[in-house]
């Protein structure tokens, strides 16, 4: 069981550093992360699992065992208006983005056109087509370099996407 309370300001100046070290860009803590968030703490631990909108929209999931974010779409979204291409980003083919929205639960490397050289392996990042729409968020599986060079195989996971 959980209880849902405000986030205090040392926890939100917390939060938001450990969002912008885990994308490497600074400032987006306080866009992704506003005044006001909701906190889902487990009543076991007395952590943090799950930070949410005024509205209860789930922001962003937080991995117990890293204490790093599993992003969910409203983060997405506010980090693809905020931060300028190539960052963060996985661009994949035109002709598979309607697909990968209906059914994807992976991306595949041969689908993928260019990809942030900066993420790595178990990076959160936004899957765009070639016109830089949103269309999902995930976890990159592979690093830039083994998507490049593999044509088979997934390389990013699908968390959740724009419906």
């Amino acid at each position: 069981m959980h209880k849902v309370r405000k986030a205090k300001p040392s926890e939100l100046r917390r939060l938001r550093a450990i969002l912008e070290h885990q994308l490497g860009v600074s400032g987006i803590g306080e866009k992704v992360f506003p005044e006001g968030i909701l906190l889902k703490i487990s009543r076991n631990t007395g952590k943090i699992r799950e930070i949410l909108a005024p509205t209860g929209e789930i922001i962003a999931t937080v991995l117990a065992s890293t204490y790093t974010f599993n992003l969910r779409l409203p983060a997405a979204k506010v980090i693809h208006e905020t931060i300028p291409p190539p960052k963060l980003r996985v661009v994949i083919a035109n002709e598979i983005a309607e697909d990968l929205v209906m059914y994807g639960n992976s991306v595949f490397a041969k689908h993928i056109l260019h990809v942030d050289e900066d993420l790595r392996a178990g990076s959160e990042a936004l899957v765009v087509d070639e016109n830089d729409n949103l269309l999902c968020v995930g976890r990159l599986i592979l690093s830039p370099d083994e998507i490049i060079h593999f044509i088979t195989g997934p390389a990013v996971k699908l968390r959740e996407c724009v419906k």
